[in-house]
């Protein structure tokens, strides 16, 4: 974080802001995350007179690559705090994902320079979940191999294909080659 020399206009103004402004309700709704969170106009719209009400303003703007500059300015002192962050973007080369992240960054940058409540904060729940396992790759079931005897013994002990496929992935023409060695022993 970037500061000036000195912030103690913008501290008092921000302590002024931060008792003006209400708590920030979710707005909208994430159909993929099946989640609601606070719009980027929704929060402008309600920090939007607080801010001018302490004197305080903010520009952020697009820095580097996907990155986002945020800064805080005392309006009579021209104290500021500013910081940077890139985002992660899943398709960097399409302009619709990139200004999504921007948007999502413009947002979360706001609440933390900010001090926003944003409601239903999770208390960090979300962020300590153990990472789920990546799915595991199964293996395909060729014939002339031991995995290819294994399945014919599980097959004629009475396991269902339905089993065996759970297990490993096999091609239709293997299956069908597997059912009829089971038919002829």
């Amino acid at each position: 974080m970037e500061k000036s020399q000195t912030i103690t206009s913008l501290a008092k103004a921000l302590i002024d802001f931060n008792s003006r402004v209400s708590k920030i309700t979710k707005d909208a709704k994430n159909p993929f995350f099946k989640s609601n969170y606070a719009s980027l106009s929704n929060i402008q719209d309600a920090i939007s007179k607080p801010l001018a009400d302490s004197g305080l303003t903010y520009s952020q703007m697009p820095t580097g690559v996907n990155g986002l500059c945020t800064i805080l300015i005392h309006a009579e002192s021209g104290e500021y705090m500013m910081d940077s962050y890139t985002m992660p973007v899943s398709k960097p080369n399409d302009p619709q994902a990139v200004g999504s992240a921007i948007t999502y960054a413009k947002r979360y940058a706001l609440a933390g320079i900010l001090g926003l409540n944003i409601d239903d904060d999770d208390d960090g729940n979300k962020a300590a979940e153990k990472p789920k396992d990546p799915p595991v790759e199964k293996p395909w079931l060729n014939p002339n191999t031991d995995k290819w005897t294994s399945a014919i013994q599980a097959l004629v002990d009475g396991y269902d294909i339905a089993v065996i496929k759970k297990k490993y992935n096999i091609s239709k023409e293997n299956e069908t080659k597997l059912l009829n060695e089971i038919k002829a022993s």
